[in-house]
Formats: C-alpha cells, structure tokens, sequence
C-alpha cells in the first residue's frame, strides 16, 4: 500500500513539474508578429515594415511614411488609428473616470503631422475628427511586434527616404521629467519627446533588407516638425523597438 502511495505522490509531482515546465514555456515564447494591412488597394510599390518591440514597448503611437530625395512629404504608409482619427479610447476624465472622445495631441507625432501638412482650423497639424485620415490608412495600435503591409497609391521616385515616428506616453527620465515645463500640457502628454527612425533608399538598386536607424527626436510639445538630432537625452524611448527593417518591392 505504501509504494502506492509513493507512485501516486511521485506521479503527481512529475505531473506538476510538466504541467509548470510547459506553461513557462507557453509563456517565454515569442508571440507572433500581427499583421497590418493598409492602402490593399494602391497602384504602386508595396513597402513591408516590420517592427521588433523593445524592452520599453508598452502601447506606444506611430506613424510610418515616406518622402522623396529632398524630402518632400509623399505619402503617409500607417498612423495610429487613435491620431488618424482624433479619437481615444482614454480621452475625458471629467466625471471621475476615463471615457472615450476627442483629443488632440500635438506633442506625440509632430514631425510626420507637418510633414503630412495639412493644418487644422485650429491651428496645428494633427488629424482631427472632422478630417480624419482615411481609413485605408489606419490601425489600431499593435500590442507588440508587428508587420505593416503597406501599398503606395502610385509608383515611387528612385530615390526615397522611409519614416518612422514612434510616441510612449509617461516614459519620464531624469532630464525629461513632468516637471520641466509644469505649465505646457502638451509636453506633459508626451513625456520623452518623439523617436524618429529612417533610411534612405535607392529603388533601382534595391537591397535585400534595410534596417532604419534613429536620427532624432521631434519637439517636445509639436510646436513645430523638425528633427532634432541630439538623442543624448533620450533614454528607454529609444528601446521602445528594438529593431525597424523594411523590404520595398518593385512591380514588374
């Protein structure tokens, strides 16, 4: 009777461990990438970026899109569905707790708002609920890693730079703090300004794969689109990803 019970003790602890040693696993295992898909219907070139987050990652908004050689605006490739359409999900707070409305925020992507260009009756160049970004354009913002599968509407110039502005909300450092301008309530929904990521590329001498890089960071309360390229102040905003790659593919 005892090396019954023994076997059934021993089972049951081999049965826990395999039961613990597995679940671990399920949950060190990477999650695979969410597709995006926009522009599905666009005539031109199809760009695919894919986006490794970084030990940082946590709910970020981007912006993704491409400019000429001189850098002109051409075309927006994604948005945050939340900036594209002026809408949150976490917007009023004024009976006591979140409620989903309007809401404008300069500071989170200020150098692909301007460059977008177009301003707003208010004044500033971000997307509003009375002239959204078309839906063709946005998505709701990837919980992870991601891949965007992005068309453009029309053939593109042989020389063209890739675009990537990314926004973490709350993600103070030690020069960055919430106190350093306490009366722009711009700034303070920023935090860290804007990342903004890049490469340049020649489309009739296509690699494989190109990675972009950081070039800097956009305004701290979107006053206005330039890039400033000191990130020696910029700390976990820059392990918001770990990796930008993008593959362009040219129709034959």
């Amino acid at each position: 009777m005892k090396n019954i019970f023994k076997f059934r003790f021993f089972l049951m602890a081999a049965m826990t461990l395999v039961f613990a040693l597995t679940s671990q696993a399920q949950k060190n295992k990477p999650s695979e990438p969410e597709i995006i898909k926009t522009n599905i219907a666009g005539q031109g070139n199809e760009i695919v970026i894919t986006v490794t987050p970084g030990n940082a990652h946590n709910h970020p908004l981007m912006a993704a899109w491409i400019v000429d050689e001189e850098g002109n605006y051409l075309q927006t490739l994604y948005v945050s569905e939340s900036i594209g359409k002026g809408f949150f999900k976490y917007a009023d707070k004024s009976e006591g707790r979140w409620k989903p409305g309007k809401l404008i925020r300069p500071a989170a992507l200020p150098v692909w708002a301007h460059s977008h260009g177009v301003k707003s009756a208010e004044g500033h160049y971000m997307p509003t609920m009375e002239n959204p970004i078309p839906d063709a354009y946005t998505s709701a913002t990837p919980k992870a890693g991601f891949v965007l599968d992005a068309r453009t509407d029309v053939a593109l110039p042989e020389k063209i730079k890739v675009l990537l502005e990314i926004n973490q909300s709350w993600d103070w450092n030690e020069f960055w703090t919430n106190s350093k301008y306490p009366d722009d309530e711009e700034y303070k929904s920023s935090s860290q300004p804007s990342v903004i990521y890049a490469v340049e590329i020649n489309l009739a001498d296509l690699k494989e794969i190109y990675t972009l890089q950081p070039i800097g960071h956009g305004h701290y309360n979107g006053s206005d689109g330039e890039i400033n390229p000191d990130l020696s102040t910029i700390t976990t905003a820059l392990d918001i990803v770990g990796k930008v790659e993008v593959v362009v593919k040219v129709k034959k």
